[in-house]
């Protein structure tokens, strides 16, 4: 049997939180948290306890945990702006590297933490959990199947009214900039691209915030896509959504194809729809799969596997960096009214 892993876990509240208390605990005999760092004492010593961590095991500063825990790999779950501090010392120490998603806060520091991933020849995968619920998958599951034919556009929604300061979770998402893009839109820009089998080829659209938002950073916004597959996308997504709810998990997708379309939203059904002269539109729903992991799990158990010799994973560093540089082509189509190049900034990382 092969010993479990000794994972450094960056982070200890909030997300973090929910990994050690909700997801680890089901890899129990493959995984054990060896350090935690958190720079929030109250959340670094509940955590700790919990984990029945020593003292000595549990650190305030970064660095200091790199150079003093022994680990197989390391868990990045912070805020963004400390994805790339974190990569570079684990770049540093040769650690395989398990980070939730966006990659990093800016599109220089994505481009350095490839760069250095890349050039040590380190394993990084980037949790892309929307991907592999059961809707998704039933959902991608109709679009492989080749049923409904070729691919025309894709219309992806997400709306949550969070114009109450505080409701979306952390205080930082209201503070930050263009809280919409860089928390929010990493998922479905990846979903997207999961949907189309393709990757996006240019952006262009606005992002912003409406006058009664508390928040500070842009809670709104509106991209077109086009694919390099010859699909097209619709993106909305907004901070500030009184209508129909389409929030976390229950965003709506709509894939409109060669010889019919298939849906989902909030009650996380999908359907397919058709349109005939003699039958009108035959909506009909679709028997979900039923995968043995999902989300999070799915993704730690591959990650896992990868550790061990298995396949590589489909959201390693190689593969995500195209969805980030999705949201880093849309923040600069929103900055400056232009149609950008989604696929020239990609091919920038392999010149």
């Amino acid at each position: 049997m092969t010993a479990r892993k000794r994972c450094l876990m960056i982070g200890a509240g909030l997300m973090a939180n929910a990994w050690i208390r909700r997801f680890l605990p089901n890899f129990a005999d493959r995984t054990e948290v060896v350090g935690l760092v958190d720079v929030d004492r109250r959340a670094l010593m509940a955590t700790g306890d919990y984990l029945s961590l020593s003292p000595s095991r549990r650190f305030a500063d970064m660095a200091v945990a790199f150079e003093s825990v022994d680990a197989d790999f390391c868990a990045i779950i912070v805020p963004p702006a400390f994805h790339k501090e974190a990569v570079m010392h684990a770049v540093r120490r040769r650690l395989p590297i398990l980070s939730e998603k966006p990659i990093a806060d800016t599109w220089p520091s994505c481009l350095d933490i490839y760069a250095a991933v890349k050039g040590a020849d380190l394993k990084m995968q980037v949790i892309q959990n929307y991907r592999y619920e059961a809707p998704m998958l039933t959902l991608r599951q109709v679009l492989r199947d080749g049923t409904l034919g070729r691919i025309n556009y894709v219309v992806a929604r997400f709306a949550a009214d969070y114009r109450e300061y505080g409701s979306w979770g952390a205080p930082f998402r209201h503070e930050i900039p263009h809280a919409m893009l860089v928390d929010a839109s990493i998922h479905h820009f990846d979903q997207i691209r999961n949907l189309t089998s393709a990757d996006c080829a240019s952006i262009a659209g606005w992002d912003w915030n409406p006058p009664w938002s508390s928040s500070k950073g842009e809670f709104c916004n509106l991209f077109v896509l086009r694919m390099t597959s010859g699909s097209y996308a619709s993106y909305e997504s907004s901070g500030t959504g009184a209508g129909e709810q389409n929030t976390w998990h229950e965003e709506h997708y709509r894939v409109e194809c060669e010889r019919g379309a298939v849906a989902i939203g909030r009650d996380r059904i999908v359907r397919t729809h058709r349109f005939t002269r003699g039958r009108g539109l035959v909506t009909e729903e679709v028997l979900p799969l039923k995968p043995a992991r999902e989300g999070h799990n799915w993704l730690i158990d591959e990650f896992l596997n990868w550790l061990d010799g298995g396949p590589t994973p489909a959201t390693v560093i190689d593969d995500n960096v195209k969805s980030a540089a999705m949201v880093f082509a849309a923040l600069e189509a929103s900055r400056t009214s232009q149609v950008i190049d989604v696929e020239a900034m990609v091919g920038a990382l392999h010149p």
